[in-house]
């Protein structure tokens, strides 16, 4: 009738996020709520002002492909980055490395494909496994093709998830504290693991509270840096926190690649403990792009193992077409939604001045600059198994260490707008 009318703002929920690599994988900024670097702010302004008994302990868990991209922005080592940003974070009490939780999530895997390969003969859906610790990945296949990629997913949590477990279980247990008294904070390199650590899978309904509570994308660590006025090159170095207690003296990374290195160390794993052959080296076959690649097991020309990886969703979207018509060919996939993975995440630093591709080269550079450990010779990891989870295996292990992913209806996906 010609007249103005103010409109409600329209208001978009984390369940109706798709996670289809546009907004939330590779937006500058997405606010999602009570996943922020102000949220953090915000805790920590609580806890200075709150009593002491009523004060949350607070423990930050960063990731090694954040700390990357960090050192490449302020031209740091990845020691030297990580040592001051401990000392940046202190206002926090604990800073933990990811890598550490990365080593229960590719030991599970291992395990979990020896399982599924045994079991292929009656479960038709057993293999391929498909990686499961990119949360966009994961958010696509549960709100696109439900329950006919959901039975191939690893049910291994990813090294996020498992150290929220390991925080708020074991690490709250040491401290001699309830779990909702301790405030866990991720350094993630995407914002679909805010869309993670959200999932009600990862909440404790006992104690109320979730095993990852705030996640901020290694830019918004940049922003804290610079609403501080802190440059993180002129910060001291503090000694490296651990989850088992002492300082940690250096870092450690993993084999393969800048996502986790799972097609590399699952398939080291299956061929040795189903055909007894010792991998050495692992040679990476391209097909139409350098984000799909293939690796073979070969013995008298018979194919034992025929693994890829398959990294952004054009990729994703040409292997699950494969699926769908029968003809996918592989017992093991490493699926990213990121090109390139982890390193090029929609959360990372993009560095001023420099192309694209020399940002990621140079955050590259730094990540494999690591020396890689073996996951099955971690003595600190052996111990929790044995201590904590009751030995390899174990039911127990199976509860903390796995998760299951839910077939979600797109009708129920609609945009919760209101006007």
């Amino acid at each position: 009738e010609g007249e103005a009318q103010k409109l409600e703002k329209a208001r978009v929920t984390l369940d109706d996020c798709l996670a289809c690599s546009g907004c939330i994988t590779s937006a500058e900024s997405v606010l999602v709520r009570q996943q922020s670097h102000g949220e953090l702010r915000s805790l920590l302004a609580l806890n200075r002002a709150a009593a002491a008994h009523e004060q949350k302990l607070v423990v930050v868990s960063v990731s090694p492909q954040s700390r990357a991209s960090l050192a490449a922005r302020c031209k740091l080592g990845l020691l030297e980055a990580a040592q001051k940003l401990t000392t940046f974070l202190k206002s926090v009490h604990y800073v933990f490395d990811t890598t550490f939780s990365r080593n229960f999530s590719l030991l599970e895997s291992q395990q979990e494909f020896v399982r599924r390969f045994h079991k292929q003969a009656d479960d038709k859906k057993a293999l391929p496994m498909l990686a499961s610790a990119c949360p966009g990945w994961i958010c696509y296949a549960e709100k696109t093709h439900g329950s006919f990629i959901i039975p191939h997913i690893s049910t291994t949590k990813s090294p996020q998830q498992v150290m929220g477990s390991l925080v708020k279980g074991y690490f709250a247990e040491q401290q001699h504290l309830p779990p909702d008294r301790i405030y866990h904070v991720t350094v993630m390199p995407c914002y679909d693991k805010k869309l993670e650590a959200s999932r009600p899978d990862f909440f404790n309904q006992e104690y109320q509270t979730r095993d990852v509570d705030c996640v901020i994308t290694t830019g918004e660590v940049l922003k804290l840096l610079e609403q501080e006025g802190v440059s993180l090159a002129d910060v001291d170095p503090a000694p490296l926190d651990t989850l088992l207690g002492g300082a940690g003296t250096e870092l450690s990374s993993h084999a393969g690649g800048g996502s986790g290195g799972y097609l590399e160390h699952v398939f080291r794993h299956a061929a040795q403990q189903l055909f007894g052959i010792h991998v050495g080296s692992i040679h990476y076959k391209p097909l139409k792009n350098k984000d799909f690649q293939e690796v073979t097991l070969e013995r008298d020309g018979e194919v034992l193992l025929h693994f890829a990886l398959a990294y952004g969703f054009r990729n994703i979207q040409n292997l699950v077409q494969k699926l769908k018509r029968g003809k996918c060919p592989y017992h093991y996939v490493e699926v990213m939604a990121c090109p390139s993975g982890c390193l090029n995440g929609g959360g990372q630093i993009r560095l001023e001045g420099e192309s694209s591709k020399e940002e990621l080269q140079q955050v590259e550079r730094l990540y494999e600059s690591l020396r890689a450990e073996i996951p099955e010779e971690n003595q600190a990891v052996g111990e929790l198994y044995e201590r904590w989870l009751g030995g390899w295996g174990s039911a127990r292990a199976l509860e903390v260490l796995h998760t299951r992913y839910h077939a979600v209806e797109r009708a129920n996906s609609a945009l919760s707008i209101k006007w």
